[in-house]
Formats: C-alpha cells, sequence, structure tokens
C-alpha cells in the first residue's frame, strides 16, 4: 500500500490527560526507558541505556536551538495579540545570519487574535534587559506585512538597533510549549525545555527524545567506545499539527530546514558498517533525507539544489533508484565538495510512514506521540503493527506520555 492510501484513524489510541506529562522529571536521564527488540519489551530507564546500545554504535542527536518565538504584545486598548514565530520569511541562506540581523527584519507567524489587529504598530517595552552594554530599556515594534495561506508575515523592529535578533527574542519571547501542556511556562522551562547541547538556534519546539541525555551520561557513553554526531534540523510548529484529512494523501506534511556538515557525512560513511541510532524523529528524518539526496547527487550530477517533497521517496523515479547507502553518502559528499560548500542547508518534507523502508538508521529513541500524528506513522514505520503493543504496555506501566514524558528506544524491523 502506498502510504497516500493510510487512514490516520488507524493510527489512534485513547491518551488520558492524566498520562500527559506537564512538567519534566526531577533528573533528565531518571525518566522511565522502553526499550523494544525484536518484539520483545523491557522496561529501564535512560541512567542504563549503556546495556542496551550495540558497542560501536554511533548516536545521531539534533543541536538545534530553542528560541522564545511567543511574543506577547499589548494593544493601546489592552487586548492581548500573540505572535508566534515559525521560520525567517524570505531568502534564507543559514539561518544564523537570520538571528545576527540587527534593527530590523521580517517572519511568518501564526497570530492569537488577529482579528484584533487589523493595522498599526504593536509595542512591547522591556526594561530594563541586560546585554554587554548594560541595564536599558529595549522596544520592540511589530508591523503587520500581509497574509500567506497558513500563516503572516510580521516585520519586527527594534531599538537599540545594534541588537541582533537573537538577544531580543531571548529578551522579549516565551518559550513556546507545545498546545496539549496546558499550563503557563514557567522559568525552568527555559533550561529543561532545551537539550544540554542545544547550540543551533531556529527551532520554535525541542527535539525531544534528547531532553533525557546528561554531560555525565555522554561520558559514560564514550566510554563504551560509543560515537557520537550531530545535525540541525530546525523543528517547526507544524510537528505538533494534527492529521484531520481521512487519508494521508491528503494532509500536507511540514518542511523543516536541515543544516549539516560535510564532515558529519563523512563521518556516517566512515561508521558505515556499525549501528547508527537516530535520537529523536527529527534526526532520523535528517538521516533518512541525506540518503535520498545522495540518491539524487548519483543520478543527476549536475542538479542545482537539494531538498526532498513528501512523497517522493515513494514514487517514480526516485523510488527506482535505489542504491547502497554507501554510494548515496558519497555521491552527496562529491556533490557538496563540487560546489565548493562545507554544508547542506536545505529543506526536507519527507513523510516517513508504514511502507517506507529506513536505510540508514537501525535504531531510533524517541518520546510517545500523539495519536493521529506524523511521528506516530514514523513510528510504525519502524515497529509495524507492534506500535500498538508498545503504546499499551506504556500507558498500563505508568508512562508519562509526550514532550516532557518518558521514551523509548526501538531497534528497526529488519
Amino acid at each position: 500500500m502506498h502510504p497516500k492510501d493510510l487512514s490516520i484513524l488507524d493510527f489512534t489510541y485513547h491518551l488520558p490527560d492524566e498520562k500527559i506529562a506537564l512538567y519534566p522529571p526531577t533528573e533528565r536521564d531518571g525518566s522511565k526507558l522502553l526499550v523494544y527488540k525484536n518484539g520483545i519489551i523491557e522496561d529501564n530507564i535512560y541512567k542504563n541505556i549503556l546495556q542496551f546500545l550495540p558497542e560501536n554504535s554511533l548516536l545521531i542527536f539534533n543541536n538545534t536551538k530553542v528560541i522564545k518565538a511567543r511574543i506577547r504584545f499589548q494593544k493601546p486598548s489592552g487586548g492581548i495579540i500573540e505572535i508566534f514565530c515559525l521560520e525567517p520569511y524570505g531568502n534564507i541562506t543559514e539561518f544564523s545570519t537570520i538571528m545576527n540581523m540587527q534593527g530590523k527584519l521580517r517572519w511568518k507567524c501564526m497570530i492569537g487574535g488577529a482579528g484584533k489587529w487589523k493595522k498599526g504598530t504593536l509595542e512591547k517595552s522591556v526594561a530594563p534587559y541586560y546585554n554587554r552594554d548594560g541595564s536599558r530599556e529595549l522596544m520592540v515594534n511589530a508591523k503587520l506585512i500581509g497574509k500567506l495561506s497558513d500563516a503572516f508575515i510580521v516585520e519586527f523592529s527594534w531599538t537599540p538597533a545594534n541588537l541582533c535578533f537573537a538577544e531580543v527574542i531571548e529578551q522579549c519571547g516565551d518559550i513556546p510549549l507545545p498546545p496539549y501542556i496546558k499550563r503557563n511556562t514557567e522559568a525552568g522551562d527555559t533550561e529543561r525545555y532545551q537539550t544540554v547541547y542545544a547550540k543551533v538556534e531556529g527551532s520554535v519546539a525541542a527535539p525531544t527524545a534528547g531532553l533525557h541525555f546528561t554531560e555525565e551520561l555522554f561520558q559514560r557513553i564514550l566510554k563504551k567506545n560509543i560515537k557520537k554526531d550531530f545535525v540541525t534540523l530546525h523543528v517547526g510548529a507544524g510537528t505538533f499539527k494534527p492529521v484531520k484529512a481521512a487519508t494521508m494523501q491528503e494532509h500536507v506534511m511540514h518542511a523543516e530546514w536541515i543544516d549539516i556538515g560535510v564532515s558529519m557525512i563523512e563521518n556516517l560513511v566512515a561508521n558505515i558498517h556499525y549501528p547508527c541510532i537516530a535520537v529523536g524523529t527529527t534526526s532520523a528524518r535528517t538521516l533518512e533525507s541525506l540518503y535520498w539526496m545522495g540518491v539524487k547527487a548519483f543520478y543527476d550530477p549536475g542538479i542545482a539544489h537539494l531538498e526532498l517533497g513528501q512523497w517522493e521517496v515513494y514514487e517514480e523515479p526516485l523510488y527506482m533508484r535505489d542504491l547502497p547507502v554507501n554510494d548515496a553518502l558519497n555521491a552527496l559528499i562529491h556533490w557538496l565538495k563540487q560546489h565548493q560548500l562545507d554544508r547542506l542547508f536545505t529543506q526536507t518534507q519527507i513523510l516517513i510512514a508504514p511502507g517506507y523502508r529506513f536505510r540508514i538508521i537501525k535504531g531510533l529513541f524517541t518520546n510517545f506521540h500523539q495519536p493521529q500524528s506524523t511521528l506516530l506513522l514514523l513510528v510504525a514505520a519502524a515497529v509495524g503493527d507492534d506500535w500498538k503493543k508498545i503504546y499499551t504496555h506504556a500507558l498500563q506501566n505508568d508512562f508519562r506520555f509526550l514532550s516532557y514524558g518518558d521514551g523509548c528506544l526501538l531497534f528497526i524491523d529488519e
């Protein structure tokens, strides 16, 4: 069956509100861990993952950093307009350039209370704020520029104009907790809704599978000769977008920006004979996208841009051009070097669902996902119908669900 024909109703289960974690655990690596391999389920905690990881494994983490993307403005009349920054608007060459822009820039945004904001400029004062120049007032303006099919274009400007946007949003925004965490953002979320290795600013949601890892756990992993490396996929709000269509053919998968260094792809090639385990669905989507972009580069080395659409991997001509992983990754490296690039910065819209065969990853760390979500489809692609057994076990054994919840290590069915 083509994944387009999948009914989302086949990927539902009852998730009681009390199973949704509203707060993180006291200790990151104290979270419960469900391990699934060859149809067998075992319960443990993240501190003990070493006993489950094959020797010489390569763990791949997503080092994106969540920005304080939710900004609330108060109108002169007293009404609240909430602006949720989705992604930069316009020609994006890399996120670091955008985050370092000074004075003014435009973003695609969702707007709460948009009907109350017909025209005019919103203002927000942050006083005092603190930066390299000491304490002073920050004034942020938001101007509504236009409307897209699924978002608005908002122009932000600020004074002092010599501040970069990363500094501005850090001072005036809030951490964007997912909509199913039904409480206000608290001070502790600034640290805990962020991985300890977060580095590249740009996400509006955390790669939550990585929230369980600590520096101490990393040290123990390295001592067992288990390697790690990083990709960057900036998680968009679309990750929470429910599938409302009856079949997947009618659902539009969100596209997300990825940023991967050539050295990381070379590391994949160097460890091609060892198990590659993705930490999070975002890492998994990135790694599998790299394979297919390599296939494109192999068969069409003159291609000008590499990106991946929602259904490409299931259809001709790409589907018919299966390659050994080594050949695909080497073709991708060669394409990047031909274009004098040391990084691949592009978008992927890949939808991984039952019917997909994983090319690169052999295992997946992930949290427990919402019913009828594309994230649950990815889990089902990895473990087949056993996703129902896994989720039933988790519900019956007091696992905590969703972003601040517990997680699992799934070894992919061969």
